[in-house]
């Protein structure tokens, strides 16, 4: 058990990116004295930690040196679910609690995973374009369309890593009438293994934690099971895809095309493979972010500082 801490300082390392200011703080702000930066860079870490009791970052990078000289940390709280931004092992050798928040974001996510597939099977922001252009105007028919649109019902999805996020997605594949596949780290009897999923799908949704087991699990020799009419989705990490060889898939029309909210470097370069490959749809990782969810991360931080200063520590990582 933890010690309890009373009035402790309290920093928010990179607060734009969850609350850029259409949220309050004060869920937070009530446990003691806050300061709130927008964002922090390396140089500036050291100062901004050197009073702090409790460190709250989402993606502001907390290594093992930078916790070492934050003498005074006895709490971290990431505004995430996924805690890779902290060096964890750093962090426990230094009795220093890492408190993340799961399941916060489950039903935005999944719900950002059908908005991307329906936008590749579909094309409602292509046509939306199209009529704007003045090509329904220009046409004969009362109807029109510019390319194959794909129906759901009766596809095959398959999700690859089956928390929460890719349980709900799962509930509303089947309410559109597709078929499931499912592949687990710990197989069990309703999984299949990955080569299996990869090639049996028509849709293929990635849901698995980015780690060194799984770093580049889409690689060139995997990409080349999937069917050359299926589509990949990712929300969860960047990471997760061999960027250079998702391109050339995508050009030499081996898949039917990828949507991504997440890249492997965000925001990405200008030399990013995927921003100018064909039938490849981006967003800028915001399938967590409508207010709504932000607000419920917000309160979760608060519910977890609250309860390491009571010296009942939850959702500890590490």
């Amino acid at each position: 058990m933890t010690p309890a801490i009373t009035q402790p300082r309290i920093v928010i390392l990179d607060g734009r990116t969850t609350n850029p200011g259409d949220l309050s703080w004060q869920p937070i702000a009530q446990y003691g004295e806050l300061t709130v930066y927008e964002e922090t860079s390396y140089h500036e870490l050291a100062e901004r930690l050197q009073r702090a009791d409790i460190a709250i970052t989402n993606s502001t990078k907390l290594n093992a040196e930078t916790l070492a000289n934050a003498t005074h940390l006895q709490g971290i709280m990431v505004l995430s679910t996924g805690f890779n931004a902290v060096d964890t092992v750093a962090a426990r050798a230094h009795n220093i609690p890492v408190c993340n928040v799961p399941a916060y974001s489950t039903a935005a996510v999944a719900q950002g995973v059908f908005a991307l597939l329906l936008e590749l099977t579909n094309r409602t922001g292509h046509h939306a374009a199209a009529v704007q252009a003045g090509r329904w105007s220009q046409s004969n028919d009362f109807c029109f369309w510019d390319g194959k649109l794909i129906d759901l019902a009766g596809l095959t999805l398959g999700i690859v890593g089956y928390g929460r996020i890719g349980s709900a997605v799962a509930t509303i594949a089947q309410a559109f009438g597709m078929s499931l596949l499912i592949h687990r780290r710990q197989p069990t009897p309703s999984s299949v293994d990955l080569e299996t999923l990869l090639t049996q799908s028509d849709v293929v949704s990635l849901h698995c934690p980015l780690s060194e087991q799984t770093r580049h699990l889409m690689n060139e020799s995997r990409l080349a099971l999937m069917k050359p009419t299926a589509y990949l989705i990712n929300t969860a990490r960047g990471g997760l895809i061999d960027e250079a060889a998702l391109s050339a898939a995508l050009r030499a029309n081996k898949l039917a095309g990828a949507g991504l909210d997440v890249l492997s470097s965000e925001p990405p370069t200008l030399d990013n493979p995927l921003l100018n490959a064909p039938n490849c749809i981006i967003t800028p990782h915001l399938s967590w972010a409508s207010q709504s969810t932000r607000q419920r991360l917000i309160n979760i931080v608060a519910e977890n500082l609250a309860a390491l200063l009571d010296g009942k520590a939850q959702n500890v990582v590490n």
